[in-house]
């Protein structure tokens, strides 16, 4: 039986995957939803063009999907459904301690008729920080609430000094309430690096967006 992964492009889908697949889910294609209005991942801001250079990179397939405020989940469940016909199991999801995420999750996908797979869910958030890192994974802050999360940390790669500012501030470390989110430029399962080469952060309703003009991926050699 095969699965699909939610995925935001940020470290908790990327983690929340690479656990799946640690433990011998098999994945058949990433799903992102991305605002119909920015063609960006909401929050996130990530470029579409940016998530499908990363499905490369792992060497799963994506679909995309444009969604709407207000017709969230019923986009959300159109895309899922089109890919499940063919024998899927169960999703993939991210999410860590909030209890309505989760609920969400299990509802949508007890709706859809499959298993809703949560590798991430109660554990420490120390804990899937360090695991991250150590796994050898790379994420770069790609947008932040702007009263929580300074302007100088947008573009900087996630690391232990930037874990430690937010726990001086008392901000969830992992963001789980929107605080900050990430785009993964490298790890252990993806082939190869994403280059951020140009960039610029703006303010858009209270965030700061890093706003990638250029970027490539480089390949491992083999």
């Amino acid at each position: 039986m095969s699965y699909i992964a939610s995925w935001s492009g940020g470290k908790d889908s990327c983690f929340a995957l690479y656990e799946a697949m640690s433990r011998g889910y098999q994945i058949s294609h990433l799903v992102n939803f991305i605002s119909k209005e920015f063609h960006r991942v909401s929050f996130h801001g990530t470029e579409a063009r940016l998530i499908q250079l990363q499905s490369h990179a792992l060497r799963i397939p994506v679909l995309q999907k444009e969604t709407t405020w207000d017709g969230y989940e019923q986009e959300f469940k159109e895309a899922v459904r089109s890919l499940i016909s063919g024998g899927t199991e169960g999703m993939v999801f991210g999410d860590i301690h909030l209890q309505e995420h989760k609920d969400w999750a299990e509802r949508v996908c007890h709706d859809l008729g499959i298993k809703a797979i949560e590798p991430l869910w109660g554990r420490k958030m120390e804990d899937i920080l360090n695991g991250f890192v150590k796994e050898g994974f790379e994420a770069i802050i790609v947008s932040a609430q702007s009263n929580l999360v300074d302007k100088d940390w947008i573009g900087k790669r996630l690391d232990k000094v930037f874990i430690e500012y937010l726990q001086k501030k008392g901000v969830d470390i992992c963001g789980e309430n929107g605080e900050y989110h990430t785009v993964v430029t490298n790890g252990p399962i993806l082939d190869g690096r994403i280059r951020l080469i140009e960039s610029k952060v703006i303010s858009r309703n209270n965030y700061w967006f890093l706003d990638t003009i250029r970027y490539d991926l480089r390949h491992c050699p083999d």
